[in-house]
């Protein structure tokens, strides 16, 4: 009963943490996640092969020091043998030049066991920085629609965990699968050659071992997946307390949030307990099982040296190739759980790599002194049967600012989003000075226009270098004049370093004005011929707000701006607002024109001024 409680528990916190989608969460959650099975395991290992193709020099180095250790490992035992024999009479030979053989054969196997972890370590690094390198180059390539319809988190988790595991498996799991298979095959040979007899009478403790590993490691995942499914959605819970600490403790939840934690934290309690019994007993049984075959080989083996058949120097060799055959048998059954887990995440990167590129091809925007835009009938919908946009049709003359306002959720952004080609639309075109943005290639499309957005993006870099992300090419001179213009140099030179003070945390050491302020003299920095403003002055007080104003009333002449706003005092100098409501245009003109008419925009701006209740 206890058990199906904890079973509903985990699975309503599991839905919270999807619903929640934290991008921190979900790549903790995977980075313990239990072993995955790719849906076509084939399709994936013939690709990660094409890897190890490019890499033939080291990968053919590392499988000859995996069979020349594997060769050491499986002849030192004779060795070991013939020393014996030689001790107890019954073989002639030379017991010092055996024994030093011995020693040198023992010493090359320790030294190609070390040698094929280096270059195992390397090679998965190598194989992983290709990897690596492609995915991030794919992401730089994808479509805007690709992030915006698929989970930050799970994107991130491809490039770190995935890419992790596959480098673990190169690095640890395959050499260890090779000289496993070849330990097996030459042990299996000597052990025949040496006494068949001996050798199958051994061999039937692995019938137990093969068993006892399934049935023990089949335990160990089922409750080392419900472990580490709890452990994610206990840190969830952490993490969201204390993300809304402030609200837990106004709302008087301390005692609710304290007893689901508590009730996750004796699920995560039991599950540990039994996952950690069922691991600590896997050791034991695998150490019984192989006493059982060294009792098997004592036994047998005196008995088959009494009567003449095998010497006692065999029976020593028997006992370690003995250990020597369970070892590589264990390794295989964990590693073939790591290969699983690697192939399956091989495969969500290669899912990502599969993507259609964004279609970046086209002519270059015709030179023109200013830039005229037009939407003439735009119908989209970013999912089909959903519009967005009805026959939409705008003409934003060169060198002029033109406003868009209108309730949330009536397709302002939408407009802008068209513009600059991160969607295509459905139907109609969008013009630049008659050219349709359709034959322009993005890259210079967007080469043409800079963008202020509402939720400013800086780098964790330096103030300079952030303001040249707009233009690489830019000189100082340029960026101070931009700053100049934008009121943000007075706050740039009281920063600590100034213009080489370092944004930490992507500009979390300063505050959400001074980046905007940052977002905006960025722009400026761009020059471009079209300027476009979301929400730009949304984070900055009134009084900057003004200054701001001032400055871009300068850089907008002779350059065409769209501005979207929901505070109206930022574009009562629009030379055009246009008011939008479910995808259409229902109203445009200046400012006192449509306040004269009283209507859309009339009761927009009454609702924000003159105290309407909304």
């Amino acid at each position: 009963m206890s058990e199906q409680k904890d079973e509903k528990l985990a699975k309503r916190n599991e839905e919270k943490l999807a619903e929640r989608n934290i991008p921190g969460m979900m790549n903790r959650n995977q980075r313990f996640a239990e072993v995955q099975h790719a849906e076509n395991a084939g399709a994936a290992l013939r690709r990660i092969a094409v890897y190890f193709t490019k890499e033939k020099a080291m990968v053919s180095g590392m499988l000859v020091v995996v069979v020349f250790g594997t060769l050491c490992g499986v002849y030192a035992p004779s060795l070991q043998s013939n020393a014996i024999d030689i001790i107890a009479g019954s073989r002639m030979g030379n017991l010092i030049r055996t024994l030093l053989l011995m020693t040198a054969v023992y010493l090359l196997y320790s030294g190609g066991q070390l040698l094929q972890g280096l270059i195992s370590a390397r090679l998965s690094q190598r194989i992983v920085k290709r990897m690596r390198e492609e995915l991030f180059s794919k992401l730089m390539d994808l479509p805007v629609r690709y992030l915006d319809t698929h989970s930050h988190g799970d994107v991130m988790s491809r490039m770190t965990n995935d890419i992790e595991n596959i480098s673990t498996t190169v690095s640890q799991s395959l050499p260890s699968l090779f000289s496993g298979i070849l330990t097996i095959g030459g042990t299996v040979a000597i052990m025949l050659w040496y006494c068949w007899q001996l050798a199958l009478l051994s061999f039937a403790t692995v019938i137990l071992t093969v068993l006892a590993t399934k049935i023990l490691s089949k335990k160990v995942r089922r409750f080392s997946r419900r472990r580490q499914m709890l452990l994610g959605q206990l840190n969830g819970t952490v993490e969201e307390m204390v993300a809304g600490y402030r609200t837990v403790v106004a709302y008087n939840h301390q005692d609710v949030t304290t007893e689901e934690f508590c009730r996750t934290s004796d699920s995560l309690t039991k599950a540990g307990i039994r996952t950690d019994v069922f691991s600590g007993v896997m050791g034991p049984v695998m150490n019984c099982i192989g006493n059982i075959g060294f009792v098997i080989i004592a036994a047998f083996g005196g008995y088959f040296s009494v009567n003449g058949i095998i010497s006692v120097g065999v029976i020593s060799a028997f006992i370690v190739y003995a250990k020597q055959f369970s070892r590589p048998i264990n390794e295989i059954a964990q590693v073939y759980g790591q290969l699983q887990t690697a192939v399956a995440g091989a495969e969500r990167v290669f899912m990502v790599l599969d993507e259609e590129n964004e279609d970046k091809s086209g002519e270059d925007v015709k030179e023109a002194s200013g830039a005229t835009v037009t939407f003439r009938n735009v119908q989209f919908s970013y999912e089909p049967g959903r519009p967005v946009l009805h026959d939409f049709t705008l003409t934003v003359p060169a060198g002029r600012k033109v406003a868009l306002v209108g309730a949330t959720g009536s397709g302002k952004t939408t407009v802008v989003n068209l513009l600059m080609r991160f969607y295509d639309i459905d139907s109609g075109e969008i013009l630049i000075n008659q050219q349709n943005i359709r034959d322009i290639s993005r890259n210079d499309l967007r080469r043409k226009a800079a963008i202020v957005l509402q939720d400013t993006v800086l780098f964790s870099d330096t103030v300079l270098n952030n303001l040249k992300y707009g233009n690489a090419e830019a000189g100082l001179e340029e960026i101070e004049a931009a700053a100049k213009r934008s009121r943000c140099r007075e706050m740039i030179e009281m920063l600590p370093q100034g213009y080489d003070t370092m944004l930490t945390g992507a500009g979390e050491n300063i505050s959400q004005g001074q980046r905007q302020l940052l977002a905006i003299a960025r722009a400026f920095v761009a020059d471009p011929q079209i300027l476009i403003l979301d929400e730009a002055t949304s984070n900055v007080d009134t009084r900057t707000e003004k200054a701001i104003q001032d400055a871009m009333h300068l850089v907008m002449q002779n350059r065409t701006s769209i501005i979207i706003a929901h505070r109206l005092s930022t574009i009562r100098d629009a030379d055009i607002i246009v008011v939008m409501d479910h995808g259409r245009i229902v109203e445009s003109g200046d400012h006192d024109t449509l306040l004269a008419k009283k209507g859309k925009y009339y009761d927009l701006y009454m609702t924000q001024y003159a105290g309407i209740a909304t």
